[in-house]
């Protein structure tokens, strides 16, 4: 037997083989890509992650190495199944996770959800027609296409490999052949396993626009998968959530403040991976149906062991059905329902501008048409569903984006070949059959395609949104006006330097419109990285408030950037006449004591700048007490201070320690006792708490951070689930 060997097919997985039998630790997204370019034919047994989540992506996507495992290594013709390592609970997740994503929900939970008869008997039938199947055509359960091998004592037996659990995400691998050492958490960043190319030239904002994100197959290796962003008066909706949605959006310059909802067609892995949207400075809205959101919401919930409930905290639901037509803030969202193997929806976004009507139809992913017919003919499909959908590949939208991805469950370019529309791009497909690519195009990573040019007003509104968001009160309106009167709008290339450390200011305060940028200060020869900044942030404020003329850190734009330039004189007057010089001082001081503390580390500074909104700083002089109440929040920052209990112990407070009211944990409210002056943030419990609930990276890390921190049982963690 072959000594064992270690490959890397993708950063946070590793591959173990002895030349007869593969095992994949480790399933971070779009894996399968990685797989393909090391050659790997087949695999297994598939390791389960012991951490879930790394900077912004989960580890357990197993949807793709499914579908790789089943029909590109044959396993499902040759009756083999996949070895399923991991412990009880993650394995019991892991299976409910794929029950729901490869087959749907059960006529029980359409039937809670209180889904229309017509309807919920068309996504049964649909996804029972398209099911995986045994030899006797009958749908083969999610958890019959594994071998279950928990881990017991700490080792697990899949074929001739006893994999020893060593701790967390590392393993001893044995064979007959030797032993090899696994340890997953030398990966401390997980990013794409393919090139993301960067834009360098900043583009404009649109009135009505498609900016791609990607617009391949979750089988391409060297592109990402589909994935959209409408660009709608200069607010991006997104269309579905690609893998590694926070590389692809800085790739573009798009920035998560400007993300304001996302359109979620279903739920299959390459366009619902939302974790990354947990982890916004904002609830972002989900346009879908009640029944794709609670799926998704059990989907993230499983993927990251936590409830459900508490999954839905960092969301905001508006609902749609097919059918429905809803008018969002100006924008026309038709909702379509499409064949598929489990509930997916499409749209048509519209709008009319100064007499202009542009309509874009994203048809989602949808079985090719002659497939649909035999299914309206048998009556698994509605004829109104089959309808609608030759009218879809036939009217003439100013856009029509299609599923071109052939395949058991995807579109055919042909399907179009009748089309009105202006234009036809296809996604879910790498390369455009020869005889359409004079008729058709392919949506690729970078392209846009603009439907209502953007002007200087679109400018003006995101200058107003972004002020009242900063001031964090709506912006007085006179003030606004004579700002806007003064102000320029400049562009800056990616790797651009905006502001050069100790330079002079030049009379200028900046507010970034898109885009990211980094502060970067250079002191003694060492470069360090104060901040990311992105759309919404105001850079050269201190300028204002301390009085100095000269640049304290250099900015440098990391992606293409947008810019507006304030004239300085009257920003400081608008700070002096409305009297608040002593609140943004206040602001601008705790900003990076804050930063600093370890529980907001990984905090944005849009996010940041809002903690500091509801915080004060207090000081406890030497020698004094202080009673810390469950009121508020006390943070200790600095200086010597204890807590001396009852039985006459003293306990030393940590910096970076929470006392009072804590959010997700019991209170401690106690008396502090200063030995030297110690400075807190404080902050009011209610106050907090609202915070918690408006930003969900901080709700998110919040929660997080009492998971690794507690040793007692988590509320919110999920334990062993049902599969169905």
């Amino acid at each position: 037997m072959a000594e064992p060997k270690i490959l890397t097919p993708a950063p946070g997985s590793r591959i173990v083989t002895d030349d007869s039998e593969v095992i994949l630790f480790g399933q971070p997204p779009e894996v399968l890509k990685g797989l393909l370019r090391e050659g790997i034919s087949s695999f297994d047994t598939l390791v389960l992650p012991d951490i879930r989540e790394k900077n912004g992506s989960l580890l357990n996507n197993l949807e793709f190495p499914i579908y790789f495992f089943l029909f590109y290594s044959k396993g499902l013709a040759e009756k083999r199944k996949i070895n399923l390592v991991g412990d009880a609970r993650s394995i019991s997740q892991a299976l409910r996770l794929l029950r729901f994503t490869l087959f749907g929900p059960t006529r029980a939970e359409l039937d809670n959800w209180h889904t229309k008869e017509a309807l919920k008997n068309e996504w049964l039938g649909v996804s029972e027609a398209l099911a995986i199947k045994d030899d006797a055509n009958k749908p083969i359960p999610i958890e019959k296409l594994f071998n279950l091998v928990p881990f017991e004592n700490g080792v697990a037996v899949a074929g001739d490999f006893a994999i020893e659990r060593k701790g967390v995400d590392s393993y001893l691998v044995s064979s007959q052949g030797g032993d090899v050492y696994v340890d997953l958490s030398d990966d401390i960043e997980v990013t794409p396993p393919y090139p993301v190319p960067i834009d360098y030239v900043p583009g404009g904002l649109a009135k009505l626009g498609i900016e791609v994100l990607g617009g391949a197959s979750g089988f391409a290796t060297e592109e990402p998968c589909s994935g959209l962003a409408l660009c709608y008066n200069g607010d991006y909706l997104l269309i579905d959530s690609i893998p590694f949605l926070d590389q692809h959006l800085f790739a573009r310059g798009i920035s998560k403040n400007q993300i304001s909802a996302i359109f979620l067609t279903h739920l299959h892995d390459d366009h619902c991976a939302m974790f990354p949207l947990m982890e916004m400075p904002h609830r972002v809205e989900v346009i879908t149906t009640l029944e794709i959101f609670n799926m998704a919401m059990e989907k993230l919930g499983c993927g990251l062991g936590w409830s459900p409930d508490t999954v839905r905290e960092h969301f905001e639901l508006i609902t749609v059905e097919p059918g429905d037509t809803i008018n969002y803030y100006g924008l026309n969202i038709e909702i379509h329902n499409t064949v598929h193997s489990i509930p997916t929806i499409g749209a048509t976004f519209s709008t009319t501008h100064k007499g202009q009507f542009r309509d874009v139809c994203i048809v989602g992913d949808n079985q090719n048409m002659a497939r649909v017919r035999e299914m309206a003919k048998s009556g698994t499909v509605r004829a109104e569903t089959l309808a609608n959908l030759e009218r879809l590949y036939k009217h003439n939208f100013h856009l029509l984006i299609a599923d071109g991805g052939a395949g058991e469950i995807h579109g055919d370019p042909n399907d179009a070949l009748q089309s009105e529309a202006d234009r036809v791009v296809f996604v879910h497909v790498e390369e455009v059959p020869q005889a359409l690519q004079t008729t058709f195009s392919l949506a690729s990573a970078g392209k846009r395609y603009t439907l209502i040019e953007g002007d200087s007003m679109i400018y003006a509104s995101q200058i107003n949104h972004y002020l009242s968001l900063w001031l964090g009160q709506p912006f007085p309106n006179r003030w606004m006006r004579n700002l806007l009167a003064e102000q320029e709008i400049y562009r800056y290339n990616t790797e651009d330097v905006i502001i050069v450390q100790e330079a002079e200011s030049h009379g200028s305060v900046y507010l970034v419109l898109t885009g990211y940028c980094e502060v970067v200060r250079v002191e003694e020869g060492k470069r360090e990285t104060v901040a990311l900044l992105q759309a919404g942030d105001v850079i050269g404020e201190m300028a204002i408030l301390t009085g100095t003329g000269i640049r304290n850190a250099s900015v440098i734009a990391r992606t293409p950037v947008t810019v507006c330039v304030f004239a300085e004189e009257t920003f400081r007057s608008f700070i002096r006449y409305s009297g608040l010089q002593a609140t943004l001082e206040n602001r601008w001081l705790l900003r990076p004591v804050i930063k600093l503390l370890p529980q907001f580390a990984q905090i944005s500074s849009t996010v940041t700048d809002k903690i500091a909104r509801i915080a004060e700083w207090q000081v406890v002089e030497s020698g004094t007490t202080r009673q810390l109440d469950d009121t508020h929040m006390y943070i200790f920052v600095e200086g010597i201070g204890s807590i001396v209990h009852e039985d006459g112990n003293e306990e030393k407070i940590a910096n970076g320690a929470e006392l009072g009211w804590r959010p997700y944990t019991e209170n401690r409210a106690v008396e502090m006792t200063a030995t030297t002056n110690c400075g807190l943030i404080t902050i009011e419990a209610s106050a907090y708490q609202q915070l918690l609930l408006s930003a969900p990276q901080l709700n998110y890390q919040t929660r997080k951070r009492r998971t690794l921190e507690s040793d007692e049982e988590i509320e919110w963690l999920l334990g062993e689930v049902a599969i169905y």
